[in-house]
């Protein structure tokens, strides 16, 4: 069963920039298209960024030129590094391989000054 454990989060100042981590649970992980997504308090999961077999990468518009997606297929770790966080990017983040809705215990990011 692939699973993720995620982590790297923390408290940013507006501005700054966060690198989160997760690694899967399987070797062949990099068969499946991988995502990280976002939940609010009171909202539902949203797709961040994804990355496939390929190294194809897709972004949500609020992420195009601020987040990046990679993966590092040897360590089983794919990345999000985030940069000029903003209030709104406050939420829980996970990663979850795109299309299954399953998730894990996330780890929180909370931009506040």
């Amino acid at each position: 069963q692939l699973t993720f454990v995620e982590s790297g989060g923390g408290l940013v100042q507006p501005g700054g920039s966060l690198t989160l981590s997760c690694e899967a649970s399987v070797n062949w992980f990099t068969r499946f298209a991988v995502g990280w997504y976002r939940q609010a308090p009171g909202k539902q999961h949203v797709l961040v960024a994804g990355v496939d077999g390929a190294d194809g990468t897709t972004y949500s518009d609020f992420a195009k030129g601020r987040f990046t997606i990679s993966r590092d297929n040897g360590k089983k770790v794919v990345y999000l590094h985030m940069k000029n966080l903003q209030p709104e990017d406050t939420a829980v983040y996970y990663c979850s391989q795109i299309g299954a809705n399953s998730w894990g215990q996330g780890t929180q990011v909370t931009v506040s000054s």
